[in-house]
């Protein structure tokens, strides 16, 4: 996936037309009350069969449960869509349970209509927040699944399409956040590109130019027109990647740019902290994200066995990768935390 902006089909609940979403000048949505998602207003966001809250709280744990390979071969576009995966990665997280952590919050996600993204915005509603998601706008129809889980928690879900590589639209989506959901508090860089190639012969200037324009080129674009805004108790969170700590023989652009994220978290963390503000990374492993099936460079066999070679023997779910983007959020759980790489990879620690 092109910017790990991905989510999923739209639906009948979603407030206002696609045209409207759009537009950039489109109002957000006024708040509703509620706090638990009711199941009929997701019903159709995961189509993997699995047993609900109650039954799983009687079987076996999470860890055990989620979808292992081999998965179905298939491929997608340079910029995949979550919609379209078989089977569908897993977001809704029914084990977690919400305590008002993030209550009043503003965040800002990008690539928050699928995967992670997804995941994180789902959890950051049930936790109180209002969302903010980017991402790209071939993605509408899964960015309107964020918006339903997010405001079938209750909260208000604000959709940003454009281009992470435009330095003008990186500050546009911050400035559009704070003048139509009040405020920033929290921003998490998450969106990402990455495509294998077999040797560095075969890396274009152009591919590696748009690698690091998306995934760390934007992170410092959004992150100086946030500064402004961002108070004490702020909390700036990117998504790094096990890549970014070992490297990956076949993405050696993508490790490069995850590599840049961790660094200049680290040195983001030192300056931002007598402004009480933090700044952290997640380094996940695997994740079944619309990333992997867009990966031009992997063959349908290869996505088919995804994940295969960690402990657990199985990719990462959203799911399970999502609660630490609320703990380093979080001002209750993580004060004082700043400048770490937190390291979710299902195998021991890098180093």
């Amino acid at each position: 996936m092109a910017q790990s902006n991905k989510t999923s089909n739209a639906g009948s609940n979603a407030v206002g037309s696609t045209s409207d979403r759009l537009n950039p000048d489109a109002p957000a949505q006024e708040k509703r009350p509620g706090a638990e998602p009711p199941p009929e207003a997701i019903a159709n966001a995961q189509a993997t069969p699995r047993p609900d809250k109650a039954q799983l709280q009687g079987q076996s744990p999470q860890v055990l449960n989620e979808p292992k390979p081999p998965f179905p071969q298939q491929h997608q576009g340079k910029f995949g869509l979550e919609s379209e995966m078989n089977p569908r990665p897993q977001y809704m997280a029914p084990l977690y349970k919400a305590a008002g952590k993030l209550a009043g919050k503003v965040a800002l996600i990008t690539g928050g209509d699928s995967g992670i993204g997804r995941a994180v915005a789902n959890l950051y509603g049930k936790e109180g927040a209002d969302v903010a998601i980017v991402f790209l706008p071939s993605e509408i129809s899964d960015a309107q699944e964020t918006q339903r889980a997010v405001e079938a928690s209750g909260r208000r879900c604000l959709l940003i399409p454009g281009d992470l590589t435009d330095a003008k639209f990186c500050t546009e989506a911050i400035e559009r956040t704070v003048r139509e959901l009040g405020k920033l508090d929290i921003l998490v860089s998450n969106a990402a590109y990455q495509n294998r190639t077999e040797s560095l012969a075969d890396l274009t200037e152009d591919e590696f130019d748009t690698t690091f324009k998306t995934n760390i080129y934007a992170y410092f674009w959004l992150c100086k027109a946030a500064l402004k805004h961002l108070k004490p108790g702020g909390a700036i969170i990117a998504t790094s990647s096990e890549t970014g700590l070992e490297g990956s023989k076949k993405l050696p652009a993508y490790s490069a740019t995850k590599g840049a994220i961790n660094a200049f978290t680290k040195v983001l963390a030192m300056e931002l902290a007598e402004k009480g503000i933090r700044v952290n990374a997640v380094a996940p492993g695997p994740v079944w994200t619309p990333l992997n099936p867009a990966d031009q460079g992997a063959t349908p066999k290869k996505i088919s066995e995804f994940g295969k070679d960690t402990m657990f023997k199985r990719p990462a779910q959203p799911e399970e990768i999502a609660p630490a983007y609320v703990f380093l959020a979080s001002d209750a759980d993580s004060s004082f935390i700043s400048g770490i790489v937190l390291e979710e990879m299902g195998k021991t620690t890098a180093g």
